[in-house]
């Protein structure tokens, strides 16, 4: 019987784990990532899978999102080798005639973390949690644009998301584009639809995405209140 008191431990190393790699993701979010590929790389990084993708050259590229992926990482390497010290106690101590009962235990408690996992409510407030907390703390720079591309000399291609108190809503693309010198605004993407350049007249709306193209410094500089209020 003793053996089962050692699924408690591994069981909340799981969810902890669980846990820790959706603050990750979150963490690559606020950084300019779009959620779902942040929360791929967080559970790369965890896992030591190491997927080699367009995104994970992104994260190598940049400073702030490097140094969250080594916290993942050793992160990962902690709660794995906890998970494992802890089963493998657990069955190395659990009699024969406890060890189905240690394994059924075992199974369901997994089932439940996942069901917390998949449960959008618990973890959307667990996110907005974290969020919350890492703004307040203002734990990383302002960065509101998600690299699409580097070129020579610092330039490269941008995405910018127009958010709900974005001083750039109801603007066009002249209008942003004569206020800002030096950056190239190619177009929109709205909806799955993509606005080219040429309809530079079109108001920007909510959750619109300007692809922009320029000096990426100077573009952060340039568009660093793009998504708050004057």
């Amino acid at each position: 019987m003793e053996g089962l008191y050692f699924l408690a431990p591994t069981l909340l190393a799981i969810l902890v784990s669980m846990l820790f790699v959706r603050a990750g993701a979150i963490m690559l979010v606020l950084t300019g990532m779009r959620y779902e590929q942040a929360k791929f790389q967080a559970l790369s990084a965890f896992t030591a899978t190491g997927f080699t993708t367009r995104e994970a050259e992104r994260v190598v590229n940049h400073p702030i999102r490097r140094k969250i992926i080594s916290i993942l990482m050793i992160g990962g390497y902690a709660g794995v080798a906890t998970v494992i010290v802890g089963a493998t106690t657990t069955f190395a101590t659990t009699s024969s005639q406890t060890l189905p009962k240690a394994a059924l235990i075992l199974v369901v408690g997994i089932i439940v973390i996942y069901l917390i996992a998949r449960s959008s409510g618990l973890m959307g407030h667990w996110e907005a949690l974290i969020e919350r907390l890492l703004r307040q703390k203002l734990f990383f720079e302002f960065e509101p644009v998600e690299e699409l591309l580097h070129l020579a000399d610092g330039y490269g291609l941008v995405k910018l998301e127009v958010g709900a108190e974005s001083p750039l809503l109801g603007q066009s693309i002249i209008e942003i584009g004569s206020a800002r010198k030096g950056v190239l605004i190619l177009g929109i993407e709205r909806d799955h639809s993509w606005l080219p350049a040429r309809q530079m007249r079109e108001p920007l709306q909510e959750g619109d995405e300007l692809v922009i193209y320029g000096h990426l410094q100077k573009m952060k500089g340039e568009f660093e209140s793009a998504n708050t209020p004057d």
